[in-house]
């Protein structure tokens, strides 16, 4: 893809952003460059350091899904020696820390039988998610280590998670910046073809990023199955609004009852 690419051309509102997580897995899938761009970034490499790269768990892209077979996680074997696995996540579903740590010792459980544990390959999890996971403590991109409570001795280099908030762009640190995240969680907050070639102008695995999601944005087929998880991660957000309102219902009711029963109590004596 050159200079001529329709995205050159392309104004106004983008229908399906990378925030979408269909379309999010579809460009992994699609483009190379936007895996090595993106994992690089990530995990503090040169893009030149990736010789290998591959998605294990690939989806036929446009096939029909639904929310209850949709993979969301995307596992990336990276130059045979280590595994990614990358999720997208709008919606705080309040299970992060539980779900990140299920998908970590999924893939750390990698031995087949006859195997030595000093073959496991290390992994790391990353959810990229548009809200912030911690309120008391927010941060641009956190990266977590077992460590040892009182030295911070690492326990074991074959285990991290980490997590990116596209919602604090502004807290990128130095490092952040220099690999660029702050720029990759600008491309995924894009809301128009203005603002995501504004992003991606001085960086070739960016614009072809850029590219694919014009690209992508043209497929009928790819477009039906964003739809799809844009309205199931729309009742999504109004079911988890409704069990929240439901909670402060019942925190309500539960307050009333016990200054009853503390009136009750005080006439009694």
């Amino acid at each position: 893809m050159g200079n001529t690419a329709p995205i050159m051309e392309a104004t106004g509102k983008i229908d399906y952003g990378m925030t979408n997580d269909y379309m999010f897995r579809a460009i992994l899938q699609k483009s190379r460059k936007t895996l090595i761009g993106l994992a690089s970034a990530l995990l503090h490499l040169n893009p030149e350091d990736i010789k290998d790269i591959e998605i294990t768990n690939p989806i036929i892209l446009g096939e029909s899904i639904n929310a209850k077979t949709f993979i969301l996680d995307v596992n990336i074997l990276l130059n045979n020696s280590r595994m990614l696995n990358l999720e997208m996540q709008v919606n705080n579903l309040h299970n992060w820390e539980n779900r990140s740590l299920c998908y970590l010792c999924s893939d750390f459980s990698q031995l087949n039988k006859g195997d030595a544990y000093e073959d496991i390959k290390p992994v790391i999890n990353i959810g990229i998610l548009d809200y912030t996971l911690f309120e008391d403590a927010p941060e641009f991109y956190a990266e977590f280590e077992l460590l040892n409570k009182k030295t911070h001795r690492r326990y074991s280099d074959k285990l991290g998670i980490s997590v990116l908030d596209l919602t604090q762009i502004d807290m990128a640190s130095d490092e952040d910046k220099a690999y660029g995240i702050d720029t990759w969680a600008t491309v995924f907050k894009a809301k128009t073809w203005e603002e995501l070639r504004m992003a991606v102008q001085s960086n070739e695995y960016m614009k072809d990023t850029a590219e694919t999601l014009y690209e992508l944005n043209s497929d009928e087929t790819i477009r039906q199955q964003c739809e799809a998880r844009r309205r199931a991660e729309i009742e999504e957000k109004h079911m988890q609004d409704k069990m929240k309102k439901l909670e402060e219902e019942a925190e309500k009711w539960k307050a009333k009852y016990e200054q009853l029963l503390a009136a009750q109590s005080e006439k009694k004596n």
